[in-house]
């Protein structure tokens, strides 16, 4: 199982200069200090394709647990709130012992309201032997530490601008290898981004978000990988309390590799994660993103993703709920002219549906049983792959 890491600071979680968390929400008060913690079993049960295997070979079955504990925690500093995640990812198998692994993700956020000056940073650390997107199928252990920044003067009366930064370093282990290659000499880098903000308030729990950037990622050993992007952007954020939840970005980026052997991408962006209950039984979940991603070949060094995802869970009868998942997403590799490739241009597709039912067994714990398959498509023969999972799911303060 990946881990999925979403990266925020309290502060971020609503408008406005009130930075703190919902003091609805917090479960747990210490004087100054709130904190939420929580914790789930996504899955105790049976993976039939460990390894996503390709058709033409017997896929690896296996009894696999996964633990997921996580606590979120702020602490107020005067005017200003410190905020935190701790976040840890433990999955085991049963037989394939080279499989289980202990995944972490620390974040720490600052956020500073001085009068018309705000002021924010943050930092994250992940430490996760995992698959790290749809790609790569091999669960390799890599480092990724994230640093950002940002400062907004209020102009008018609710309009703001800014300026934000980002660093972000990617290193895999001597010993992650995909498909016969070092992953550690094809995608370790750096990156790299800044732009300037306009942000305006539309209302107490929803803003939106003008801005303009550059963003450069440079590879440690690849160095014909490196590129520049121009980013243009307009983003919509709903606060946590607010009908519609989540946030929307759509975006143009100029997309430019530095080899001349290879062709840029100029073209729509975007980044939408939303939720909306209705009547307060039904629950409505969906993402798209389109975005460029880094690829493990050297002959295909990108691809474009493209992809969309929804859920909706709907309460039965008293504490009994179903929910129904799906996902499909697109990856269209760029080569490089003259690359000694099998399919230039290729499309690979993959597609998932599930569904479960849970049962509410107090006002924070649910008991589920679950059961979702996945498949990947693909020219290629070996870059096929299906697989079923299914079991149950324990979830508590989430």
């Amino acid at each position: 199982m990946a881990l999925v890491l979403f990266v925020t600071s309290a502060a971020s979680a609503q408008n406005g200069d009130d930075t703190g968390p919902d003091p609805a929400s917090v479960r747990v008060r210490i004087g100054p200090l709130w904190m939420n913690p929580s914790i789930s079993v996504p899955n105790v049960g049976i993976d039939t394709n460990v390894f996503n295997d390709p058709p033409d070979v017997t896929p690896k079955r296996d009894f696999t647990v996964t633990v997921m504990p996580k606590t979120e925690l702020w602490l107020r500093l005067g005017r200003t709130w410190l905020s935190g995640i701790i976040s840890e990812e433990m999955t085991w198998y049963q037989k394939h012992t080279t499989e289980r692994s202990a995944n972490s993700a620390y974040t720490v956020g600052w956020k500073a309201p001085l009068n018309r000056l705000v002021l924010s940073t943050g930092a994250t650390w992940l430490r996760a032997r995992a698959r790290p997107g749809f790609e790569i199928d091999g669960r390799v252990q890599r480092k990724e530490p994230t640093y950002t920044a940002s400062a907004e003067i209020r102009a008018l009366a609710k309009t703001f601008f800014g300026v934000r930064g980002n660093w972000r370093k990617v290193t895999f282990d001597d010993a992650a290898v995909f498909d016969g290659r070092g992953l550690r000499e094809e995608l370790d880098r750096t990156e790299r981004s800044a732009a300037v903000t306009v942000r305006h308030d539309l209302t107490p729990l929803t803003s939106v978000t003008f801005s303009a950037g550059r963003a450069e990622q440079r590879f440690a050993f690849s160095t014909s990988r490196d590129s520049t992007s121009d980013d243009f952007s307009v983003s919509l954020n709903f606060d946590p309390r607010a009908l519609l939840k989540g946030s929307a970005r759509f975006g143009y980026t100029d997309y430019r590799p530095e080899s001349a052997d290879l062709a840029g991408y100029k073209g729509a962006t975007i980044e939408m994660d939303l939720a909306y209950t209705l009547l307060g039984s039904t629950r409505f979940t969906g993402g798209i993103r389109r975005q460029v991603e880094s690829s493990y070949d050297a002959s295909q060094p990108y691809y474009l993703l493209t992809g969309a995802s929804g859920s909706i869970a709907q309460q039965i009868f008293g504490p009994v709920d179903i929910v129904g998942r799906i996902s499909a997403q697109r990856l269209e590799y760029r080569t490089r002219l003259g690359a000694p490739v099998a399919m230039p241009d290729r499309t690979d597709h993959l597609r998932a549906q599930g569904g479960g039912v849970g049962f509410r067994l107090g006002q924070d714990l649910r008991l589920g049983f679950n059961i979702d398959k996945e498949r990947r498509t693909s020219v290629l023969t070996h870059r096929q792959y299906h697989g079923l999972k299914y079991g149950t799911s324990l979830t508590y303060g989430l």
